[in-house]
């Protein structure tokens, strides 16, 4: 991973492990498992819409209906973009999202979004739970963006703005 610091106030560059710290702690209570996904729909219209996700592995998953607009644009375009806002820190991920389908990933990752708040558990290809987000039920894809370059920019604390590069 290559960093580079856009701080034009002579802050240091932001450690990455600064972002994937409060990632790995985000709980899904009051909103603050909040990520907003963009993605492009066939036309070339943006297209955002918060998505509730957990940080593992070197990688943003999170779960979306089939039929939703953000899953069709996935499907014919996987490149996206991730954004949040974390406890000191805005960062946006840019990358591929990937359609996560194998039974032990979905698993772990379920057992995740549970002990975040999220009563999800793996059923076949899909995550399922008795609740979720009102304009899609389940079943959901489960996808994971691994970050191709990313963007922080210091809210609090410890000011700075620098891009990491993951290629």
């Amino acid at each position: 991973m290559e960093s580079k610091n856009l701080d034009l106030y002579g802050s240091a560059p932001i450690p990455w492990e600064r972002a994937t710290s409060q990632f790995e702690e985000r709980a899904f209570h009051g909103g603050s498992g909040t990520y907003w996904l963009s993605t492009t729909c066939p036309d070339g219209r943006p297209h955002a819409a918060g998505v509730l996700g957990v940080w593992m592995d070197g990688a943003l998953y999170f779960a979306s209906g089939a039929r939703t607009r953000k899953s069709r644009n996935l499907q014919a375009n996987s490149r996206c973009a991730v954004s949040a806002s974390l406890a000191d820190l805005d960062v946006v991920i840019e990358g591929s999202a990937t359609r996560v389908t194998d039974r032990e990933t979905l698993e772990r990752i379920a057992a995740e979004f549970v002990r975040r708040g999220w009563p999800t558990e793996a059923d076949g290809e899909f995550l399922t739970a008795e609740w979720g987000a009102p304009s899609a039920p389940p079943p959901w894809h489960l996808y994971a963006v691994t970050p191709s370059v990313a963007f922080g920019v210091g809210t609090a604390g410890i000011p700075g703005a620098t891009r990491w590069s993951f290629r």
